[in-house]
């Protein structure tokens, strides 16, 4: 399938803004199963430097500096994106017995020395069995976690069930929490939004000795006929990667229910939301208020042409509602 997406983001402020500093996670990461076809990134006023460059996880990243007075900015962001059908884990024969593994042996691979320096261990994958500031490995995340977790339970299996309690558990309310809401305030208020979701699902699979990922980026803005409406399709959206042995990151998005299907386009991934916001960054103003516009729009453009490499480490879920801010 082919996408075109477009994220416009445009600030007023109150007073003018003598410079600017900024860094864009915007534009989606070419990966095996999605080839992205044309990226644009188009910031105005025109800034005095950019610079446009991989990050430590090897996501686009733009920096951006404005140096003349301004009282406003915008920044869109434009793509076309080839997605091919995403395959279920587990699916092929060959994986069929990995994804039956108990949670506790990934677990102990992940703890072993010898795995952690051999060719296929944990080179890439290490940052995301730690602690990060917006999905720490509370006590009360642990807690909320492990009764997904039982002894001898298959790891998908228990990926699966935990995303699916979140999912029945909380609401969707985009006025439940901030950008900065800790994991246990969101547990506490039982609401949030996919950012809310995904740290909470990475908090917990993290106490559990697990590595997990935050994922940024889309979702189809119009379903196809008989499918609903994901929720989280307006704005920029977030889910979870999680790593097995042997299969790669299987990725699971909470708010919705389900495990990631084509219908999803990845732009970024780190260990939580800050490091890959989609914008951010520092003015120097004497104004104290300033308005923001944000809008999304993801749709299909026509067929794409079949891609090289198979996906294989995700899969289809039930399609239930549950979303971003």
């Amino acid at each position: 399938m082919r996408f075109q997406v477009t994220h416009h983001t445009a600030y007023d402020y109150e007073s003018e803004v003598s410079s600017s500093y900024g860094e864009a996670h915007l534009l989606p990461r070419e990966l095996p199963g999605q080839r992205v076809l044309g990226a644009e990134l188009l910031i105005t006023p025109e800034p005095a430097e950019r610079v446009d460059r991989a990050d430590y996880f090897g996501n686009r990243v733009t920096h951006f500096v404005l140096q003349e007075g301004h009282r406003d900015l915008t920044v869109t962001a434009t793509s076309t994106v080839e997605v091919r059908g995403r395959v279920a884990a587990g699916q092929h024969p060959s994986e069929q017995l990995l994804v039956a593994q108990p949670w506790e042996a990934v677990r102990d691979l992940l703890r072993d020395a010898a795995f952690a320096t051999s060719r296929t261990g944990l080179h890439g994958v290490a940052d995301f069995l730690l602690d990060s500031p917006q999905a720490m490995t509370t006590a009360a995340a642990a807690a909320y976690a492990w009764p997904s977790f039982e002894p001898g339970r298959p790891i998908l299996d228990a990926v699966a069930e935990f995303s699916s309690r979140i999912h029945a558990d909380f609401e969707f309310n985009a006025g439940a929490t901030t950008v900065g809401t800790p994991v246990d305030e969101v547990l506490a208020r039982r609401a949030g939004v996919c950012q809310d979701f995904a740290h909470l699902t990475i908090a917990g699979l993290r106490a559990m000795g697990l590595a997990a990922r935050y994922v940024s980026g889309y979702l189809e803005t119009d379903p196809p006929p008989g499918q609903p409406k994901l929720q989280g399709a307006d704005v920029s959206h977030a889910w979870v990667s999680v790593y097995v042995p042997q299969i790669g990151w299987v990725d699971v998005d909470p708010t919705n229910d389900q495990f990631v299907t084509d219908r999803y386009i990845t732009t970024a991934w780190g260990r939580d939301y800050g490091d890959v916001a989609p914008l951010k960054g520092v003015i120097f103003t004497e104004g104290e208020t300033t308005s923001l516009e944000v809008s999304v729009d993801v749709r299909r453009v026509g067929g794409g042409s079949p891609l090289q490499q198979p996906v294989g480490t995700v899969g289809p879920g039930p399609a239930v509602q549950g979303a971003q801010q």
